[in-house]
């Protein structure tokens, strides 16, 4: 096998008609989100940014007003002048800036497009007992201890929205009266019940006023209701969670949960799931919510747009993060130029030798100052540094309002003025701000201990990944793609050397290197001693990775060099429109919707190919393998291209 330089390849995406139609479709959905689903309130329904449990304490909470203006603020500096975002890329950074230099296979690189539509990248998560996600059911199952239909109907709209004022604190009542027309026990029972159901939180009792029977909604426990689902109104018998299948086109992961919370009007964290899905893609994936039913989950399909729920099921577990097997992909690369033979060798390649586990490039960033930077300074515990590299004017692409905070605050080193700046204060900047304002300017720990900690940690994992990635490209200039004496392999979850005697039990597959840190070793050949010249021009020692504060100590990790995908499967086709799908997905099957037919000489070729990945590699990285080229933001802006976010 033979290790190859990158080399450059010409990679034309043009701008494709769905995502000029983006805008109008984020406009569409705004409108769709509001409509009167029967457990909603008939109120508007904003997307929210909530923070995993164990952070969520961590954010100084925002007006919802607030919130309201800074989604439209977000919407609006979406699309830019593909010209000018190309010009301001030019400052991004591109693979070899983070290490990522090396291929595996020998053919010769072709041009394709990734991404031309979301629809042509599609993930199907793979559960630890290794089924993969699908969607392909709708039905509820069947319970008797279901709420009735009406109780869904039962409400008005006036009475809806008076709930939610009370459930959510909003005025100053302590109680609403819905009267009872057409007085009956039935009537009364299914009044009982909408209410309890829709509105998580409230209790409810019969009273006569003036000869009239009136049902009393009211707070049952404070403040904290709204946070835990009703215990005493879920059946013994059932599962405590409803599981479900998320079937979501072009939203991240959470970002549906948060529009599924606002319309149960429940706390986003009572929702689990085994891993986040990239947004610019169609994603199913397994969610588990507790004591919400199916039946009130399957009403949310008539007014969700972009997202379907379905394949329902009651469990007595939620889901963890990171307890699944894989994904599997399916990746359509459009208008290809590759010959058969180049297509067949770089997939015969893929599937017998695989590609190098980069941490892609989207671990690292996108603008001028790498997160890897910021995450140096955490760990050299240059909080200063930390300060400035976040706040610090930078070239490249932002949006407008990030620039002239940044200006501001270069100007004035004056959180509060630099603050007055940003209408959107939910992120890292003005988070960091917010704290600056609260702690002080002598207090940069505490001020940054404001930001969530998963974004906190990110930092310093983007600098584990950046080490990760130099070393392992100098792993395979050095020594090839074969396992040799010093190298590192896994027996259970332990480390140890290959020794002279036994590398020929071993091949460049078994081989595994270190993220830096506490509890890791390090290779006994000359990469071992590269971490260590790596980290100490970092002003790092890397005997030393204790922090003082210990969320930034890092233990470390082992990370095979190489993944070899599994179920590799690929397809040359042709086809003339742009803008057809050329497979269909699981919500076309439930449908009936048919494929295309796709001409036999069209005017332009497609790889349609599929394959499994185990977590946390980079799908980007095997299409990187097949055609040879840069995949960072940068380098395709600066081949005359649009880059479709």
């Amino acid at each position: 096998m033979e290790t190859v330089e990158m080399n450059s390849v010409s990679l034309k995406r043009p701008r494709s008609e769905d995502d000029v139609a983006n805008a109008d479709e984020i406009k569409r959905q705004k409108i769709l989100e509001k409509c009167q689903a029967g457990n909603n309130s008939g109120q508007s329904i904003e997307t929210v940014t909530e923070q995993p449990e164990d952070t969520k304490n961590e954010i100084i909470p925002n007006e919802e007003s607030e919130e309201q203006e800074e989604e439209e603020l977000e919407d609006s500096d979406e699309d830019g002048d593909p010209e000018s975002f190309a010009d301001m890329m030019k400052h991004g950074l591109t693979e070899s800036d983070v290490g990522i230099t090396k291929f595996v296979s020998s053919h010769k690189g072709f041009s394709g497009i990734l991404k031309e539509r979301y629809s042509d990248f599609v993930v199907h998560e793979i559960g630890k007992d290794g089924r993969v996600s699908h969607l392909d059911d709708f039905s509820v199952p069947v319970d008797d201890e279901d709420p009735s239909e009406e109780t869904f109907t039962v409400l008005s709209d006036e009475d809806k929205q008076r709930l939610e004022e009370l459930q959510l604190f909003k005025n100053k009542e302590t109680s609403v009266a819905i009267e009872v027309i057409e007085d009956t026990k039935e009537k009364r029972t299914v009044i009982h019940q909408a209410v309890k159901s829709l509105f998580p939180g409230l209790e409810t009792k019969t009273e006569d006023r003036d000869g009239k029977k009136y049902i009393i909604a009211y707070h049952a426990a404070g403040k904290k209701a709204l946070a835990n689902p009703r215990k005493h109104s879920w059946p013994k018998s059932r599962g405590s969670y409803c599981h479900f299948v998320l079937y979501k086109e072009n939203k991240d992961t959470m970002d549906a949960i948060n529009v599924l919370s606002k319309f149960l009007r429940v706390k986003p964290n009572i929702f689990s799931y085994m891993g986040t899905k990239d947004k610019r893609a169609i994603t199913v994936q397994e969610i588990a919510v507790l004591r919400i039913t199916a039946q009130r989950l399957a009403h949310l399909n008539k007014c969700l747009m972009n997202f379907k729920l379905g394949n329902f099921s009651y469990k007595n577990h939620p889901l963890k993060l990171g307890e699944l097997q894989g994904n599997h992909f399916t990746v359509v690369l459009r208008n290809i130029t590759g010959t058969d033979d180049q297509i067949e060798q770089a997939m015969h390649s893929l599937r017998e030798i695989g590609f190098i586990n980069y941490y892609g490039m989207q671990r690292f960033g996108t603008t001028a100052v790498p997160t890897y930077q910021i995450g140096r300074a955490i760990l050299q515990n240059n909080w200063n540094e930390v300060m400035d590299l976040i706040l610090k004017p930078r070239p490249g692409a932002e949006k407008g309002y990030l620039v002239k905070c940044r200006e501001e605050w270069a100007k004035t080193k004056d959180p509060a003025a630099a603050l007055k700046k940003l209408p959107v204060k939910r992120c890292v900047e003005g988070q960091l701000l917010r704290g600056l304002l609260k702690f002080g300017m002598k207090n940069i720990i505490s001020a940054f201990g404001i930001i969530p900690r998963n974004n906190r940690l990110m930092y310093i994992h983007s600098y584990q990944s950046y080490v990760w990635n130099n070393m392992v490209s100098k792993r395979i200039e050095e020594y090839g793609l074969r396992a040799v004496p010093g190298d590192l392999i896994l027996k259970g979850a332990t480390a140890v050397y290959i020794e002279e005697g036994d590398v020929d039990n071993y091949t460049i597959h078994d081989v595994v290197m270190p993220l830096p840190g506490f509890d890791v070793i390090y290779p006994k050949h000359k990469i071992g001693e590269a971490y260590k010249e790596m980290l100490v021009a970092d002003n790092l020692d890397i005997n030393n990775m204790r922090h003082k504060i210990r969320d930034y100590s890092l233990s470390g990790a082992y990370r095979k060099i190489i993944i070899r995908p599994q179920n590799v499967n690929w397809e040359v086709v042709a086809y003339d429109d742009p803008k057809i799908p050329l497979f269909t997905t699981d919500l076309d099957k439930l449908e009936g919707k048919p494929l295309p037919v796709l001409p036999t000489d069209g005017k332009f070729r497609a790889l349609k190919m599929e394959f499994s990945l185990p977590p946390s590699t980079y799908a980007t990285m095997a299409i990187r393998e097949v055609l040879k080229m840069d995949t960072s933001i940068k380098n395709q802006t600066q081949l005359n291209t649009t880059w479709l976010r």
